[in-house]
């Protein structure tokens, strides 16, 4: 890490205000260089002009802007080493100018993706786990994300992980002791709390692996399709739920050829909604692919929406048969009239029957109510640590399957193994152990100046 590295870390465009992040050990010298002044009071913010440095900074029109400047000495700063930061007039012309006199200071280079948060792990200010969580935090576009990233970005589910960590290192030198010493008369309540506490973690971890990729579900929102047969009132659905025009509404049937989806905010919960084509036998070629998209984006949806006209029920058992325990049964068009009778014996097993008419509003409030719950009940909305990816998912996995291996073992040193098998395992997952494969994996999604 040798190299200073400087990014614009505000949005880019115009804005009222931008920031300029700088972390290295060249941070000093471009402060010197670009504000023409001695560094200022750690943690605390002055006024500054900013010129352009390089051969021609002399000259008497090199001021580039008015600002503040922020200096944060290693290793008390979010990378662990000197950072500076510039919070200037975000015009364009501004920041790039910034931006260039910085870059004219030698040593100094143009951030990656990731790298200042990157350089915090490396430095050992915060887990792998951290790092994901600021990265979600950034991306969180509901109440719900933003709590669960800041939770992990805050170290919760680091912090969980290390103290098994802790346990399983403490269970090898059980082991290494009676590997180390075989001819000492160990207590056989050694033995019995070795296995005893192999077991207890063991039902630790498989206690957090059922969890219904609940803390999955939260970051990358819950699936929701819309299906049902033709003008059943799908694509109205669609736009009341997303409140704009997202989808085409026409009485002509089969309107709706392929899956349109939008993301959405549902009472605070992340969900993504997908409109499908209705569901029908049809000899065009079109259509008939639009048909087969909405059966496989019914498949993949966490959780189903039918729509169904309540005028026009006879005739739906090729839409009957998506019904399950995670369907939304919508009679839509109440608002016509009582409609076809229907054997209520078909909805037996779905999640919720409500009838409504979007056209009207009527029963509409009721069914939003209803699903906002069935979302809610499939997401994490504690505040105990969860799994959010399937890198950790997989690794707790392994770290499970390496406990029950041990416990079976014939043999300590056989037994030993696993539980250091385990140890790498969660390891891998707050980086604790060498991961350098993982880094580029971890830290790819960031955005620049992070």
């Amino acid at each position: 890490m040798t190299d200073t590295i400087f990014a614009l870390s505000s949005a880019p465009g115009r804005a009222g205000v931008a920031v300029i992040r700088v972390s290295g050990l060249a941070a000093a010298t471009v402060y010197r260089l670009v504000a023409r002044r001695d560094l200022p009071a750690a943690r605390r913010a002055v006024l500054v002009r900013l010129f352009e440095a390089g051969k021609d900074a002399l000259r008497g029109d090199a001021a580039i802007d008015d600002g503040l400047a922020l200096w944060f000495p290693g290793p008390h700063s979010y990378t662990g080493e000197d950072c500076l930061e510039f919070q200037v007039h975000g015009g364009v012309a501004v920041v790039a100018t910034v931006l260039d006199a910085i870059g004219r200071v030698d040593g100094t280079r143009l951030a990656e993706p990731g790298e200042f948060t990157r350089r915090a792990f490396l430095s050992g200010k915060i887990d792998l786990t951290a790092a994901e969580g600021v990265i979600d935090l950034i991306d969180a576009e509901t109440d719900s994300q933003r709590r669960q990233a800041l939770r992990q970005a805050g170290g919760a589910l680091g912090a969980m992980y290390d103290g098994w960590r802790d346990r399983l290192v403490s269970v090898l030198a059980h082991f290494e002791a009676v590997l180390d010493f075989p001819d000492e008369d160990l207590p056989n309540e050694l033995f019995d709390q070795i296995y005893l506490d192999i077991l207890g973690l063991e039902k630790d971890i498989a206690l957090h692996l059922d969890d219904k990729r609940r803390g999955e579900r939260l970051r990358n929102g819950v699936r929701i399709a819309i299906i049902g047969p033709p003008n059943a009132g799908k694509s109205s659905m669609m736009n009341m739920l997303a409140q704009r025009d997202v989808a085409i509404v026409s009485e002509v049937a089969g309107t709706t050829r392929d899956v349109i989806e939008t993301h959405l905010d549902l009472s605070g919960l992340p969900v993504t909604l997908a409109d499908t084509a209705g569901i029908r036998d049809s000899e065009d070629a079109v259509e008939a692919e639009g048909v087969r998209r909405a059966r496989r984006s019914a498949e993949e949806a966490d959780l189903k929406i039918l729509v169904l006209d309540c005028q026009a029920l006879p005739g739906h058992d090729d839409v009957l048969d998506q019904i399950d325990s995670e369907t939304i049964v919508v009679m839509n068009k109440v608002d016509l009239g009582p409609g076809s009778t229907v054997d209520m014996g078909v909805f037996r097993s779905v999640l919720a029957f409500y009838p409504v008419s979007v056209r009207t509003g009527e029963g509409v409030d009721s069914f939003l109510d209803g699903l906002a719950d069935a979302v809610r009940g499939m997401l994490d909305v504690s505040d105990a640590p969860v799994i959010t990816r399937a890198r950790h998912r997989s690794a707790l996995e392994d770290v499970r399957h390496a406990l029950l291996m041990s416990q079976s073992a014939p043999l300590p040193e056989l037994a030993a193994e696993d539980i250091r098998l385990a140890v790498r395992s969660l390891g891998h997952i707050t980086g604790s152990v060498d991961v350098e494969d993982l880094l580029d994996v971890v830290f790819r999604d960031f955005c620049i100046g992070k």
